[in-house]
């Protein structure tokens, strides 16, 4: 193996990312107490431009008024385009009124990784004003030709970037394609037409240390389409999806969670290759198959996992006798 390894910047459970548009308290409210892993509180497109700055006092009030962190969330604010005049005071007001209840920002449209630059910069800069003892990470939603074309580039970027998603409505506009539904499938392509795009950004992510999230499936009254296309992503080793609607989330908690048998033969894989160590064996057979040190890293992902998923239960349920 190469001395040059990126270890994951940031561990967070997030199978299931809901967005919530920053224009409805209402919303905002039941997303606290849905099942979602990470709640993503959008001034951008979900948001009309008449009603950004109104919905990002309402995201400023929620931020502060809600235990997130108690509710087992995860929760993000979804900023303006560096190219608006909204995007700057985004960020001043999010962080310099909020900013120590904030997990993550996510950036859309990145470009280059100059654009995480540009955002971290102010951050940095509000953080040490603030004297906040919390960090504030970054996520780059890669929506366009440029941010694809440059996505190891931006991935290399270090620092607060912890996760990368891909943005296909946006993309699928860039790169003028052809498609029947947002996340949906062209019947005239001859496959999975989002393979390539989600393929590349995930070896980016992997390489880098970055978390790999799947983004919008536009059709939410078709729940199957939903979920074969978080398989696909799933198969890829993406970790999560997005929800733009709330019966999404269990779809995504569903394919994204490892299932109890993978659990089981993840924790006897580690067993027999402790057995056959000891044995000074480097691999060993299981249920008529040969392990090895890669099976064995497969099956600590799978663990890893399943423990974050407990321990975000355990968080809910406590929560919820309170």
């Amino acid at each position: 193996m190469s001395h040059t390894i990126h270890h994951l910047r940031k561990a967070r459970l997030q199978r299931s990312e809901l967005a919530v548009p920053g224009s409805n308290p209402t919303m905002i409210e039941k997303a606290a107490e849905s099942a979602a892993d990470y709640v993503f509180l959008d001034i951008e497109d979900a948001v009309a431009p008449p009603d950004k700055e109104q919905a990002r006092k309402n995201i400023i009030e929620a931020l502060n008024d809600i235990d997130w962190r108690g509710l087992g969330k995860t929760v993000s604010v979804r900023i303006n385009g560096l190219d608006t005049h909204y995007m700057y005071r985004d960020v001043v007001d999010v962080m310099e009124q909020a900013g120590d209840k904030l997990d993550t920002i996510l950036v859309p449209k990145v470009g280059v990784s100059a654009d995480l630059y540009m955002v971290e910069a102010m951050v940095n800069q509000i953080e040490m004003a603030k004297g906040y003892e919390t960090r504030v990470g970054l996520e780059a939603l890669i929506e366009t030709a440029l941010g694809m074309a440059n996505v190891e580039e931006i991935a290399r970027y270090g620092s607060r970037l912890e996760a990368m998603h891909f943005g296909v409505a946006d993309y699928a506009a860039f790169c003028r394609a052809r498609t029947v539904n947002i996340g949906g499938l062209n019947p005239d392509y001859p496959g999975d037409q989002w393979h390539f795009a989600l393929s590349r950004m995930t070896v980016a992510c992997r390489a880098y240390g970055l978390r790999a999230i799947d983004g919008p499936f536009g059709d939410f009254s078709d729940p199957d389409g939903y979920r074969a296309g978080a398989r696909r992503a799933a198969a890829l080793g993406i970790e999560g999806k997005w929800a733009i609607h709330p019966s999404q989330i269990e779809l995504a908690n569903e394919i994204f969670s490892p299932p109890a048998a993978e659990v089981d033969r993840a924790e006897r894989i580690i067993v027999a290759l402790r057995e056959a160590e000891e044995q000074g064996k480097g691999a060993a057979a299981l249920d008529g198959k040969m392990i090895d040190a890669a099976s064995e890293r497969m099956a600590r992902n799978v663990l890893v996992v399943n423990d974050a998923i407990k321990a975000a239960e355990a968080a809910r349920a406590a929560a919820a006798a309170e």
